[in-house]
């Protein structure tokens, strides 16, 4: 029975990295976290049982304009300082029917800005969910690039086969926010049949620099891709994983598996039936002495689609 006296928190929730309802990472959106403890959204983040759930703070006017909109991104276990989808997601929503060509958030990791193309279709599917901003994109921080990891010490930790692992690319931890360690696997195969140790994963992951891994293959469903993804952790999958997507943005430029610039795809959550589909560039900086590359990594932009399903109120 509803209680007169309780907090009403408006809501939404919202498909990211697809244009159809039911297919993309979930995202709760809460409109106003104000009043809200750090142990109350974390109980709202686990209420939700959703890959992240975010908290927009509101804020006057010109702060927004000089530094964002607040927001803050919980898993069902802990507060991240940045994550993909739950970005998009939330620049989505805060969009609305504005039809502002530029979102700019606050997040723990500092200043997201999130660009919005109207004229631009990047997944043909989006023509399905009229009203719906055709693409956005977001420009996540510059890549800090970590170690690279040695396969045989990989394939303990997770329980897989050295001769799992494609042996012409490295396995490296890289991190536009939040470190992920980009392992490419040798087949669609081997990705589709993936089964991880995920404790002992953690254990070499904590030692080693990486927050979660981010396994890759060249081999695709879609041959439009050029990577199929999976990304395995708290016990569960991800359907989307914006921020490792940023990452190996940046690992695929710099390991020449797409050229600077290249706006590629990259298919995720086919194997949970909430196929995601995942816009990623990256760039070289270029000296402006010489006009020529530096080979340092820098400009890592990962966009896509989202679509509102839900909006209501959760009682506290």
């Amino acid at each position: 029975m509803f209680m007169s006296n309780a907090r009403r928190l408006a809501m939404a929730q919202w498909d990211v990295f697809s244009s159809r309802a039911l297919e993309g990472n979930s995202l709760a959106v809460f409109f106003d976290g104000h009043g809200l403890s750090d142990a109350e959204m974390q109980s709202i983040a686990k209420e939700m049982n959703l890959s992240e759930t975010t908290f927009i703070f509101p804020r006057d006017a010109e702060t927004e304009r000089e530094r964002g909109v607040r927001v803050r991104i919980f898993t069902v276990q802990e507060e991240l300082p940045f994550a993909g989808h739950p970005t998009l997601g939330t620049a989505f929503a805060l969009r609305g029917e504005s039809g502002a060509k530029e979102i700019v958030l606050e997040l723990n990791v500092g200043r997201v800005p999130i660009h919005f193309e109207n004229a631009r279709f990047e997944d043909a599917r989006a023509k399905d969910a009229p009203g719906q901003a055709a693409f956005g994109e977001m420009t996540q921080i510059d890549p800090v690039f970590g170690m690279q990891h040695d396969r045989e010490a990989v394939a303990r930790a997770t329980g897989l086969r050295v001769e799992d692992f494609d042996s012409s690319l490295p396995i490296e931890t890289v991190s536009t926010g939040l470190a992920y360690t980009i392992t490419p696997l040798k087949s669609l195969a081997v990705s589709q049949k993936l089964r991880v140790d995920l404790n002992r994963a953690s254990e070499y992951l904590e030692k080693t620099g990486g927050k979660f891994l981010y396994f890759v293959t060249r081999e695709t469903v879609d041959p439009a891709a050029r990577l199929h993804a999976r990304m395995l952790f708290y016990n569960g999958e991800d359907p989307a994983t914006g921020s490792a997507a940023g990452c190996t943005a940046a690992w695929m430029v710099a390991h020449g598996v797409a050229e600077p610039d290249e706006r590629a795809l990259i298919e995720q959550g086919m194997e949970m039936r909430r196929p995601s589909r995942i816009f990623v560039r990256a760039a070289f900086q270029v000296n402006p002495r010489n006009g020529h590359s530096d080979n340092r990594v820098v400009n890592v932009r990962v966009g896509g689609n989202a679509v509102e399903v839900m909006r209501g109120e959760v009682f506290l």
